[in-house]
């Protein structure tokens, strides 16, 4: 009887996110765009800081280093 009861409780968990699914309201083709755009820039941006960052620590770490005889 424990199968049933589990079985039971899969199916209605399937409905209830079926019901939900049907409450999203997705968005429509301009959304997406405009969203996947500003994701887009966004890392572009991320990407560019980082990158940025990673200059900066190793040109300073080189100079540090170059202060005291390591190459």
């Amino acid at each position: 009887m424990e199968k049933v009861g589990k079985l039971t409780a899969i199916k209605n968990f399937i409905e209830e996110c079926w019901d939900e699914l049907s409450k999203v309201t997705w968005p429509d083709y301009e959304q997406l765009k405009s969203a996947t755009l500003v994701v887009i820039l966004f890392v572009i941006l991320i990407s560019g800081i980082i990158w940025l960052m990673d200059v900066l620590s190793r040109t300073v770490i080189g100079f540090i280093m170059g202060l005291f005889g390591a190459s």
